[in-house]
């Protein structure tokens, strides 16, 4: 789900969308339900490129398609409310010697590595104890994202950052009392796109019914007949379908990494979709058969 620096109330409805360039980087989005007393940070931590450095990520301003996730379950189909929006200001100051960035209604700021977190105020830092009970984010960087405090649905926050990781990965670890718990509760809808799914799945059956191939729901259409693509900045591509994974309930406390096969951007022709046609078209192909069987035996009688 998501690191938060200070407790929080509650974090429901998670939803994570993430896709390959095909050119050594990946793209990310992320929204949720947050409920904090106080003002608070998001860090969202990802497997970017060793050594890594401040230009190494690039975050992606959504505050004009607030209604992303809502269009993206549009597509299985399925439809969400509308985020509610996040306008409270923030003190760009709290950002010590890291670059901030205003991205639509957030400050963020992009944290190399660990020891870069010196470089940021303390109130949206964790305590060391807490990194060293996950040793596997030493050679991880982090995005920082500032939370107005109150009950809110933001909307999406994203970037690209490049990767060595030849997976699809989406933070999915929870830390929400600076404490890490070997398994937690989930509310999440995991969105991707690749185009070696599409050139797998069969045809589109329901909602929630995963493809037996990917086990992954897949999208009805392709993307760009649900979702406004020339609005996500690069973020989506307009020819490939959407693939979703729905995770709910007490699961271990880890991230969520796909391992996927295939070309990330450019699919290949996939005629699984014509198979369940197959009996249809065997029918008529028996029916086509027998009519051109007759008409030569009447065709032979007629000319003796």
């Amino acid at each position: 789900m998501c690191i938060f620096t200070h407790p929080v109330i509650s974090v429901n409805n998670t939803q994570i969308f993430a896709r390959q360039s095909g050119n050594g980087t990946q793209f990310l989005a992320y929204q949720m339900n947050y409920e904090s007393r106080d003002q608070n940070a998001m860090i969202l931590p990802i497997p970017v490129k060793q050594p890594a450095r401040d230009e190494f990520l690039r975050f992606i301003d959504l505050k004009h398609y607030g209604k992303l996730f809502a269009d993206l379950d549009d597509g299985f189909p399925f439809h969400k409310p509308p985020s509610i929006g996040c306008s409270a200001s923030f003190n760009p100051a709290s950002r010590a010697d890291l670059e901030v960035f205003t991205v639509g209604n957030y400050i963020a700021s992009f944290v190399p590595s660990l020891l870069d977190f010196d470089r940021l105020d303390s109130q949206f830092k964790l305590p060391t104890e807490t990194w060293a009970r996950i040793p596997d984010y030493k050679h991880f960087g982090f995005a920082v994202f500032q939370l107005a405090a109150g009950s809110l649905k933001p909307h999406p926050m994203a970037f690209e950052f490049q990767t060595d990781n030849v997976d699809l990965f989406f933070p999915t670890i929870h830390i929400h009392d600076g404490t890490v718990h070997g398994s937690e509760d989930f509310d999440h809808v995991l969105y991707l796109q690749h185009a070696g799914l599409d050139s797998k799945v069969f045809g589109y059956q329901n909602s929630h019914i995963e493809d037996e191939s990917t086990r992954l729901i897949r999208s009805k259409y392709r993307a760009s007949q649900f979702c406004e693509v020339n609005r996500t900045e690069g973020l989506v591509l307009g020819n490939l379908l959407l693939h979703r994974k729905i995770v709910r309930g007490n699961f271990p406390n880890v991230d969520t990494v796909f391992a996927l096969q295939g070309d990330p951007i450019r699919p290949s022709l996939n005629l699984r979709p014509l198979l369940s046609y197959a009996p249809w078209l065997i029918i008529f192909a028996s029916v086509g058969w027998f009519f051109n069987r007759r008409s030569k035996l009447k065709r032979k009688r007629e000319s003796r």
